[in-house]
């Protein structure tokens, strides 16, 4: 519970701070090529990605606040997204292809508590595949500051 609430109020700081701040704060997900790596490793490379991500996704079907926007023909197409965009935040060498935040979840109408529950389910998923807190904690600021583009006012 405690990490949650860390998470949740990291999350919040990040997302009333000033873009500009967390472009500075947080360029990489480590300050060293090594670090970054063990960033990477820590959530068990690509191949571990891809069994959060099936996990993460069973989370979001399952969470009667996030299933409405995952309940759909669209999930394996989603969570090749999710991988290919996780690894390429934790550097793992991989290039995202998909569409950008703002665009893909435009008419979504997508709130602060559906948010804040979609992370919950991804932090779900990383405590069951043992993904270290810090891990975790560097791969949701790098998060955070996406609500903003898909937040719908």
């Amino acid at each position: 519970m405690y990490k949650l609430v860390f998470s949740l109020a990291l999350s919040s700081v990040l997302l009333s701070a000033p873009m500009t701040v967390l472009a500075e704060a947080s360029p990489n997900l480590g300050n060293t090529a090594m670090e970054t790596d063990e960033v990477f490793q820590a959530f068990g490379g690509k191949t571990g990605l891809v069994n959060i991500m099936d996990d993460f996704m069973i989370n979001l079907v399952n969470d009667p606040r996030t299933k409405p926007y995952f309940d759909n023909e669209k999930q394996t197409y989603i969570k090749a997204m999710l991988v290919e965009q996780m690894c390429e935040l934790l550097n793992g060498g991989c290039r995202y292809p998909g569409r950008d935040m703002k665009s893909s979840h435009t008419g979504l109408n997508i709130n602060r508590a559906a948010f804040n529950a979609l992370v919950e389910d991804f932090q779900l998923a990383m405590d069951k595949h043992q993904v270290p807190f810090r891990a975790q904690n560097k791969l949701l600021a790098k998060l955070a500051p996406m609500y903003r583009m898909i937040e719908e006012k």
